[in-house]
């Protein structure tokens, strides 16, 4: 009955449009006079969209009789709305329509240093701003380039809530739902044909995320032809850049190509000891024998090695600064960090799309495999040879039981500030030692990933009439990934005893004792998993109504195999796992409402149930099968109102939006000292539940011809709204109570988190910019931001009951309610105020164009901490209340600094 329905209402519609109503035209660039290819070209408030044929050339046809705007964009030009009225059986021709250059285009290329986060290691760290390069909404635009030198995060959102998508694949990792901007980083120039979709709104290609999808195509028909070089400094994550990209655009046989590569290096970033090496090649083919059908290849191979940093105590900031970084030494003159990401993953996809009157197909398919690597120093029964490591801090001699021992912390503080990284020498000195007889009392190993993915897409567009669009689409992911250590050198040695030195017991019982470099060590097992999603999404479109309904349906399987037999786990390290399987669901909606052609509101909504990440699926993967107790999807509830002012020279967009987060789960791993016992653990936080909500403003006013003024606003409280579990997970045989030597695990019950601030960055952000355009090709800008309510990220394991059990017996005499809140008070960072420049030029040169961008940010090289943690270490009331009485803790928490004053030049020739 339902579906008779809606094939009634199809009709109906499909009867109301049968005008021979056109619009045409032909794009051109001002300053060459040559076509412009792939723009965009769409009616406002309409299912009309096209892009612009190689002679530049676009039609639309099919309006009904009424009064529009005609909208082009094109990636590196100035948006131009034409309005115009049309009549039945009408014609309007707009002959040639010329594009202007947008001089600030340069600013994407003033990359974000803080897309990957890689410095951040034991503690996971994300950042969503990267993502929001595709669009130009003022706000969205300040929050990438302004706000994200704090770790700042639209709507709080993990960016695993946001899609990416190359080509209609998506490319969010597996493992933690996020997109890796490594894969594709360093081919700037051929990914800028993007297209973003703002949080739930009605997207075409897919359900998406509650954060939003951004769309890339790297079809080469698509990208404006010639020859650009560039070349660019900086003093951020890499020092040096050279780019060099070829299109050819469309040939007569309609074939067209493009390549391009990059080179970008560092001896040492902004922050000491971090390298930066990374190449990327870039290549594709399309073949376009018509307007209808297209076909492309695409690949692109980004090999990238980084050099890791660390958050450090305030202790270890007031001794040696901001930019001071513990994984790296001096070995024969060179600086070596100890902590190297590296990743070799090559993309290869292939592309059909069919653009039919009505219809539109797209298809895509990729092939992605390769390693992912990041080394770090394991030592065995041997002391640690992280230079910060708390016993050779002054601390350690001030908060001694056996009271302070202020000539040795005075040692210890002197020894720190002159020397305070690893000695690599001493580490190899000690392995040659004769009482070692050739075995390894230092390591140095890769935890190393080789996956293979395999992505389908399938999407098509209908458009019935003017008043109904339907979208489908279909996509399927297949991935297959060995994870193990790998032994990477012996520093010296003859061979490594694979052992835990814990326990003493061996890592792979069934294989060989004795490891020599190239061979797996520590852990050694497989993932298989699967996803699959199917969406379904009908729009309506009125006169002054637009609304539509979204659906999807999904499935996400995860399946260990354990490859090494592990003496701590010998029932559950080897073999197949229990296959995990999630069915979920999605659906949302939205309106928007025309007051009139400068006024407009819209409201979106969602529910969607999400299958947890793999991440957060098996406790502890490297050792055994074991999963999280009742593990279950989470469930996201969300909805936002805006309102939209376009006036010619005043637009706005102002945002409310609230958000529940509920049955997430966490898993942490550390080392735990308390009445729980003293081991490395896991800890496992479930149905967590999660309160975003605020408002968004961003307001532009074009005061004259050459001046913009603009604010933004981000207002947000984003907290945990309930107390959620948790259970600690021991490698067995280290545990001292013996009911956990028997089963491993020990459930500490509720953790007290209601009401305490996520860490997500600043929850509240303000920023006032100016920028003045000269009619000569050259503008700068300023913008004054200020950044607040940046709280650090909480110990779940400390606001159990556990925290006030004496492990000697009964409770803490000192634990009054005093002290125990002013222990677990939560840390809010320090507001800052950041300043910030940019600007750029434009030459024509001989037919040749020339672009110069420049920014400074952080004007004044205001310090400041952009997040950081509680160390979990000290878990019971007795350890932390000492470890605080004198002013220097040991274990006091972790933070990590924001950059200083830093700059980006970029000078780029086209031709």
């Amino acid at each position: 009955m339902r579906s008779g329905v809606f094939i009634l209402i199809c009709l109906l519609f499909e009867t109301l449009a049968s005008q021979e109503n056109k619009v045409e035209g032909s794009l051109f660039d001002a300053r060459t006079n040559l076509p412009v290819n792939g723009a965009s070209i769409e009616i406002e408030d309409s299912f009309h969209k096209i892009q612009s044929l190689a002679d530049g050339y676009f039609s639309l046809e099919n309006i009904l009789a009424g009064t529009y705007v005609l909208k082009i964009t094109k990636e590196g030009y100035l948006v131009k709305r034409l309005p115009f009225s049309i009549t039945a059986d009408q014609t309007v021709n707009f002959r040639s329509v010329f594009l202007e250059v947008d001089v600030q285009e340069l600013q994407q290329e003033n990359s974000i240093s803080l897309a990957e986060n890689d410095f951040a290691d034991d503690i996971e760290t994300d950042f969503s701003g990267g993502m929001l390069q595709a669009t130009r909404d003022i706000f969205l635009t300040r929050a990438a380039f302004d706000f994200s030198q704090s770790f700042f995060k639209v709507k709080g959102y993990d960016s695993k809530y946001g899609d990416v998508f190359i080509n209609g694949i998506r490319m969010n990792r597996v493992f933690n739902g996020r997109p890796q901007w490594s894969n594709f980083g360093g081919i700037n120039d051929v990914l800028r044909n993007q297209e973003y979709f703002y949080g739930m709104e009605a997207n075409p290609n897919n359900f998406g995320g509650i954060l939003g999808a951004t769309y890339i195509n790297t079809n080469p028909a698509f990208m404006r032809s010639g020859i650009r070089v560039s070349a660019s400094a900086s003093n951020k994550s890499y020092t040096d850049r050279l780019m060099a990209t070829y299109n050819s655009g469309v040939q007569n046989s309609g074939l067209s190509y493009s390549i391009s590569a990059s080179r970008r290096l560092a001896k040492e970033g902004y922050i000491d000891g971090t390298l930066y090496d990374a190449y990327s090649v870039f290549g594709a083919i399309g073949y376009q024998p018509n307007a209808q059908h297209t076909l492309y290849f695409t690949g692109f191979y980004t090999p990238n090695r980084r050099g890791k940093s660390s958050a450090v105590t305030n202790e270890v900031f007031e001794l040696v600064g901001r930019k001071y970084n513990p994984y790296w030494g001096t070995q024969e003159g060179e600086r070596r960090n100890s902590r190297i990401r590296e990743i070799e993953e090559p993309i290869f996809m292939f592309n059909y799309e069919y653009l039919g009157d009505k219809l539109s197909v797209k298809l895509g398919a990729a092939y992605q495999f390769g390693i992912l690597t990041s080394s770090r120093l394991g030592y065995y029964n041997a002391p640690s040879p992280n230079p910060d490591y708390y016993r050779y801090l002054p601390s350690f001699y001030i908060n001694n039981p056996s009271g302070a021992n202020f000539e040795n912390a005075n040692l210890a503080k002197e020894g720190f500030i002159n020397d305070p990284q690893i000695h690599w020498n001493s580490l190899y000195s000690a392995n040659l030692s004769e009482t070692n007889n050739g075995k390894s009392s230092y390591v140095l190993y890769n935890d190393a990933t080789e996956e293979n993915l395999i992505s389908v897409n399938i999407n098509a567009n209908y458009t019935f009439n003017e008043f109904f669009k339907l979208d489908t689409g279909f996509r399927y992911l297949s991935s297959n990934s060995e994870n193990y250590g790998l032994l990477a050198d012996l520093l010296g040695a003859q061979f490594h005893e694979d052992i835990d030195p814990f326990s003493n017991t061996k890592n792979d019982a069934n294989g060989t004792l004795n490891k020599t470099e190239g061979d797996r060590m520590g852990y050694n097992y497989n993932i298989v998993s699967s996803q699959y999603e199917a969406f379904l999404q009908g729009n309506f479109q009125f006169e002054k109504l637009a609304f539509f309904i979204s659906g999807k349906t999904s499935n996400t399987s995860y399946q260990r195999e354990g490859l090494f037999l592990n003496e701590r786990f010998p029932l559950t390290s080897e073999g197949k796992s229990e296959a995990l399987s999630f069915s979920n669901y999605g659906i949302k909606a939205g309106f928007t409402f025309k007051l009139n052609n400068r006024h407009s509101i819209n409201g979106m909504g969602a529910y969607i149930t999400s299958a947890p990440t793999l991440q957060n699926s098996f406790i502890n993967s490297r050792e055994n099968n074991k999963v999280v107790d009742s593990l279950q999807s989470e469930i996201s509830t969300s909805a936002s109102f805006s309102y939209h002012l376009n006036l010619p020279e005043i637009t706005m967009r102002l945002t409310g939006y609230y958000t529940e987060f509920k049955n997430a789960t966490d898993i942490n791993y550390f080392y735990v000292d308390a009445g729980v016992g003293s081991d490395f653990v896991q800890e496992v936080v479930t149905n967590i539940e999660k309160l975003h909500y605020g408002g968004e403003l961003g307001f532009a006013y074009q005061a004259t011809s050459e001046i913009k003024l603009s604010a933004v606003a981000s207002y947000g409280d984003y907290s945990y709204s309930k107390n959620a579990e948790v259970s600690i997970n021991f490698d067995t045989v280290g545990a001292e109570d013996d009911l956990i030597n028997l089963i491993g695990t020990l459930d500490l019950g509720k953790t007290n988190i209601k009401d305490y601030k996520l860490a997500v960055g600043p929850q509240k952000a303000y920023s006032i910019g100016v920028d003045y355009r000269s009619s000569k090709y050259w503008w700068v800008g300023i913008t004054g931001n200020y950044l607040a309510d940046n709280y650090i990220d909480i110990s779940a394991i400390k606001r159990t009951e556990s925290f006030l059990q004496n492990p000697e017996g009964g409770t803490f005499p000192n634990a009054s309610e005093e002290q125990v809140a002013m222990l677990l008070t939560q840390e809010r960072l320090t507001p800052i105020y950041l300043l910030n420049l940019t600007g750029g030029k434009s030459w024509r040169i001989y037919k040749r164009y020339v672009s110069l961008f420049a920014s400074i940010n952080n004007v004044f090289d205001v310090t400041y901490k952009s997040g950081g943690y509680e160390q979990s270490r000290n878990a019971n009331f007795g350890q932390a209340f000492i470890d605080v009485q004198r002013g220097a803790p040991q274990f006091g928490n972790k933070y990590w600094y924001g950059y200083g004053r830093t700059y980006f030049v970029n000078l780029a020739i086209s031709f």
